[in-house]
């Protein structure tokens, strides 16, 4: 995830800071994702209203709210559990 100057318009925000404000500010900054992009407006619309008291407030939200865009493969998990008839590998001890 890339903020493309957005951290730097967070870090130089005044808080606290409501997220209509800031969307009103920055919304149009655009957030380059693993598949594809989105804007700040879209990414903290998500969340509803809130106030930021602090610029790792907004980074957290950003982080925390991008859509399936960010995560790169989708559904994949290598934490699923073995099907049945399906052993997966030999646990090692340390």
């Amino acid at each position: 995830m890339r903020l493309n100057g957005t951290q730097e318009a967070i870090d130089a925000a005044e808080y606290p800071l409501s997220s209509e404000e800031f969307i009103t500010q920055h919304g149009d900054h655009t957030i380059e994702l693993a598949n594809g992009t989105e804007t700040v407006a879209d990414v903290l619309g998500r969340l509803g209203p809130e106030t930021f008291a602090s610029a790792e407030d907004v980074t957290t939200s950003l982080y925390s709210a991008v859509s399936h865009k960010g995560i790169g493969r989708r559904f994949y998990s290598d934490r699923d559990v073995y099907t049945i008839g399906e052993d997966g590998p030999t646990p090692e001890s340390f």
